[in-house]
């Protein structure tokens, strides 16, 4: 897939986007779905009463009062939502996301093109016309969070009504045009009297509930939807008016005492008497063919290849060596390049090498005793001794300039500094969300580092700045150095002080930057660019040069200018030797096709693969595992090794292979960690399943995880997927924040260049040749899905578009978690206990103890709803992959709780299981290679005690386990960690600094963050 014509494929040419709209026209002539319910659609009805406005699949649509065939007014590439009507009926505005943001616009109700009322990059959303037809109330951002604003149509003048630190939204009219009624933070509901700005509180909620959809309902009392668990209903005031259905959380529609509002797939009607008519509905949509040529990558060739994943680059101070990991290990090489010098290497996980100043020490972290400690390397020795132990991790570290602290983070996302001398630790941030590497000031009295600034509390996406640490003043502070632009990642991408403090390097937009700042960082002038190539994981040589990795090699680059020079490497790995021929003897075999075991069968493996399942034959150095059956090794594919990559270690792929999880696949991960990990594994270099993964996921302007790319431009774009071609993803992921256009031109590229795509949208990404979807109703820039309601209820638009397009959906069933209510053997399983941090451990089981809890009661009827989707769509002949999104999920127990909830809620073990093996061998392009025990596969394969197919917990039994036809058993998995020491206070933990003081509300650790979803 290399070289110049396999990249020039991968392109979104400038005209790309541009070139995309009229492939997208509804009713183009491609295999159609007929859409009879909708799942999260809202409704508006006109004000004659003859007509009904809907946001069916990201598409305004209007239809006959009475019911009827919906005439659509809008294309995929304007993803409009939420129709009010003018007050005279012609027209209706709406929010879209055409453009990268969310915007106003108002289109005839007749057709036509849509007109554009808002502008920026601020998002604006929710409109509605005030009864006098002059002006738009709705909510945004513009204010640092949610609030309430006013358009005047004539002038196109925006005024405030309401704007708080409070999140306020989704604004109603009374009919006289004197009042508005909104939601505050989804907890309350409030009206505001124009005239006086007189505010008054109008339902407060209860408990856990949420309040959705506010609008003014007979004698002026607030209707909305209350969410209380498991149940959705339409309010009146303090008067419940539905049971049992699934009321979405869209402003209900009164005429008198009637209602119109939208609950379980349909438009409904509902009288005072309390009698309910559905209006029916039929709205064609089109979906797109997927016939490109996919291509694997060589997965057999014992040929040399160069190594790419060079994970974390560090300069020395004199400029001399660059240090970096590399096939779980971590070299040293000249500066000018050559062959570089494997230094520590033992197979436990090191990571982050940073150079002493003066040159003589490597520091390091490593999980050897257990879990991640910082660690030196004597350079002159040799010799590695350990430099704090604590209960935690200690991860990313840098020497301060003197050499005498380091700065590093926790296991909380928590920045500490260690002072070398005294062997004592001081915490100098709060937890933050994923922050980036800290890097010192050249006097040592600031840390700065990347950290993510969210927008509002409403919609957890913002732009990744420079956090400084004054640690005289214990000032935090932030600063956006490109307004509205984000850092590219928030790992090895800066921001990094240069040695004369004179500048901060970061990348944005995937080339270098410098910015001039003072003493304390803050910046003094404009950032300048430095690179024009695809630019990663910055390090400064001296003052005037950068030296960073750019599509798998590594460069350096005057800060003055001219062209960047190539550091080449003499650094190559290969496919260890298959080992030598087994024959494996099992009481019972599941090939993973037939609905029945096989008994007493041999499974001949030779070269790494299967080359006989037959009869049993007695022969001497036969494995003998007749009480065990083999069954093909299960594929997680969606989860995240490098989520909390450095944290878990090496216990992350040795916990996968003893639940008898053999490949994973990851839709977003660090480019460079998952290079390095993928080499690391298929060199034989780090314990492990089979990794197939992407970099960073592609996204808008606006991001939340530290590794999405945040991508505003074609250009942008070309620089993304030439590093995708030339590093060799096995897929890209888009994330929410993408624009639909966007969205088409990488898929059209990826496509081009046999590439399959995944994303968190169903629909129109049916329509422009989306391979998949994560997650039943993942996080989705409207803050809610069209493919699951809040309840967890999907309906008949779903699933057929899901079975139509073979666009494959990874359930990723977060709310198994309610099954630990039953049974928690998985969390008491010495695998579990063993190879989970302790840390994880503790999460995993306080997740355990509550699940009965009245509390999370809801919890199993929202996976029975997700189930049923998923279970619908697979009898209905689509596309089931197991997945679990771990570690956001649990690593490895997640993908057997997944199963069980699949099995507790309709489906056979062998549906479940396939969904495990087959199917996700064939959407890697590995059919008959992996999820099968058959002549010519992989020799993937776990022994288990029982039988799956009768009992899916049996799948969990796992004894041994095979990938490549390596051979290891649970006990040789387990033993690096079984003995490991406990809790160590060797480093003394000193008091908190006051800039370790919650500051901001977005101020969380990673794993508080509980929603759907990463990636």
């Amino acid at each position: 897939m290399r070289g110049g014509a396999a990249a020039a494929a991968l392109t979104v040419a400038g005209a790309g986007v541009a070139e995309a709209e009229p492939d997208l026209q509804p009713d183009g002539g491609r295999a159609g779905v007929v859409l009879r319910e909708g799942t999260n659609l809202s409704a508006a009805l006109s004000p004659d009463g003859r007509w009904i406005a809907v946001d069916l699949v990201t598409g305004i649509w209007v239809l006959p009062a009475g019911g009827g065939r919906a005439r659509r007014l809008t294309d995929d590439l304007q993803d409009a939502t939420l129709p009010t009507w003018s007050p005279d009926g012609r027209r209706l505005v709406f929010q879209s996301y055409r453009d990268g943001n969310f915007h106003l616009y108002v289109i005839d109700a007749a057709g036509g093109t849509p007109r554009k009322l808002t502008e920026g990059r601020f998002d604006h959303r929710e409109p509605v016309f005030s009864p006098d037809g002059t002006k738009l109330a709705f909510s945004s951002d513009r204010d640092g969070s949610y609030g309430i604003h006013l358009l005047d149509l004539a002038s196109g003048a925006i005024s405030t009504v309401v704007s708080t630190p409070d999140e306020e939204a989704s604004p109603r009219w009374s009919a006289d045009g004197t009042k508005i009624v909104f939601t505050v933070n989804d907890t309350a509901i409030d009206v505001v009297t124009l005239a006086t700005g007189a505010r008054t509180r109008l339902v407060t909620a209860t408990g856990a509930d949420k309040l959705y959809g506010p609008a003014f309902g007979p004698g002026g009392q607030p209707s909305y939807l209350r969410l209380r668990g498991a149940e959705a209903d339409l309010m009146l005031g303090d008067e419940q008016l539905t049971k049992g259905e699934d009321v979405f959380g869209f402003a209900a529609n009164w005429s008198g005492s009637a209602v119109l509002y939208t609950a379980d797939g349909h438009i409904r009607w509902r009288e005072q008497s309390g009698a309910v008519k559905d209006i029916p509905f039929e709205a064609g949509v089109s979906t797109a063919p997927r016939d490109y040529r996919r291509r694997v990558r060589d997965l057999d060739s014992p040929a040399p290849k160069p190594v790419r994943g060079i994970a974390s680059p560090v300069v020395s101070r004199d400029g001399k060596r660059i240090a970096f990991r590399a096939l779980n290990a971590i070299y040293v090489v000249a500066a000018g390049g050559g062959r570089p010098q494997r230094l520590i290497g033992d197979g436990y996980f090191n990571s982050d090498p940073d150079f002493h100043p003066d040159g003589t020490k490597l520091l390091y972290t490593s999980d050897r005793l257990g879990t991640a400690d910082l660690w030196l390397h004597d350079l002159g020795t040799g010799t590695d001794t350990v430099l704090t132990q604590l209960a935690g991790a200690q991860v990313a570290p840098r020497w301060s300039p003197d050499g005498g602290r380091v700065a590093y983070a926790d296991q909380d996302g928590a920045t500490w500094i260690h002072d070398v001398a005294s062997n004592s630790a001081q915490q100098v941030t709060p937890p933050l969300f994923m922050p980036g590497r800290p890097t010192w000031s050249p006097d040592g009295s600031v840390l700065a580092l990347a950290a993510v600034k969210p927008y509002s509390k409403r919609y957890r996406e913002g732009t990744s700045q420079i956090l400084t640490v004054d640690l005289k003043t214990h000032e935090l502070r932030y600063a956006e150095p490109m307004p509205f632009r984000s850092f590219a990642t928030r790992g090895d991408d800066g921001p990094l002080w240069s040695p004369d403090g004179r500048y901060l390097a970061f990348t944005v937009e995937s080339v270098a930057w410098i910015a001039p700042v003072d003493g304390t960082g803050r910046l003094i002038g404009a950032p300048r660019q430095v690179t024009h190539d695809v630019t990663d994981s910055l390090a400064w040589q001296g003052n005037d040069t950068l030296v960073y990795l750019s599509k798998g090699r590594l460069k350096a680059q005057k800060i003055a200018g001219g062209e960047p020079r190539t550091i080449r490497l003499d650094f190559t790995w290969a496919r260890p030797r298959p080992p030598r021929p087994t024959v494996i003897h099992v009481g019972a075999a599941w090939d993973g096709v037939a609905r029945t075991l096989r008994r007493n069968v041999d499974i001949v493996v030779d070269g790494g693969r299967i080359a006989d399942v037959r009869p049993h034959r007695a022969a001497p150095g036969t494995v003998d595992a007749h009480d065990l059956t083999a069954m093909p090794g299960l594929v997680d594919i969606h989860n995240h090794w490098h989520l909390r990559g450095r944290q878990w270690g090496d216990r992350q792929g040795r916990l996968w292979l003893s639940y008898g999880i053999t490949t994973t696949r990851s839709p977003g991960d660090p480019v460079y960690q998952m290079l390095e990990t993928r080499e690391a594994l298929e060199s034989g270099n780090r314990v492990g399943p089979r990794y197939f993964g992407t970099g960073e996921a592609i996204d808008g302007s606006r991001i939340y995880y530290n590794f999405m790319r945040p991508t505003l431009s074609p250009e942008q774009l070309n620089l993304e997927l030439s590093r995708a071609v030339e590093l060799e993803y096995d897929m890209i992921k888009t994330y929410v924040r993408l624009p639909v256009a966007s969205q088409q031109a990488v898929v059209r590229a990826a496509h081009g260049a046999g590439i399959p795509l995944s994303s968190h949208y169903l629909y129109p990404a049916a329509n422009i040749g989306m391979d998949a979807m994560e997650h039943t109703g993942a996080t989705n820039r409207l803050g809610y899905s069209h493919t699951v309601s809040r309840i967890g209820r999907s309906y008949q638009d779903a699933v057929s578009l899901f079975v139509r397009s073979g666009m494959s959906i990874t359930p990723t069933l977060f709310t198994s978690r309610a099954l630990y209510a039953d049974d928690k053997s998985l969390v008491t399983d010495e695998r579990t206990e063993v190879l989970f941090p302790p840390w994880e451990y503790q999460l995993l089981k306080t997740t355990a103890d509550t699940a009965g809890n009245p509390e999370n009661a809801y919890l199993r009827q929202a996976l029975a709803g997700n189930v049923d989707m998923v279970l619908r769509i697979h009898r209905a002949g689509g596309f089931v992959v197991t997945g679990t999104d771990s570690p956001l999920d649990n690593v490895a127990v997640s993908t057997h709780q997944n199963l069980r909830a699949m099995v507790a809620f309709g489906f056979t073990p062998y549906e479940a299981l396939t969904t495990a093996t087959r199917n996700p061998a064939r959407w890697l392009g590995l059919e008959d290679r992996i999820g099968v025990l058959k002549p010519g596969a992989y020799a993937d394969l776990s022994l288990v005690s029982g039988n799956p197919l009768q009992d899916i917990k049996a799948a969990a039994n796992v004894r041994s386990v095979l990938v490549g036809g390596v051979l290891r058993t649970v006990g040789e998995l387990l033993a690096p960690y079984r003995n490991q020491p406990g809790p160590r206070a060797a480093t003394e933990v000193v008091p908190a600094a006051r800039s370790a003081e919650k500051q901001h509300w977005w101020h969380v650790p990673e794993w508080s963050e509980h929603v759907c979803c990463s990636g």
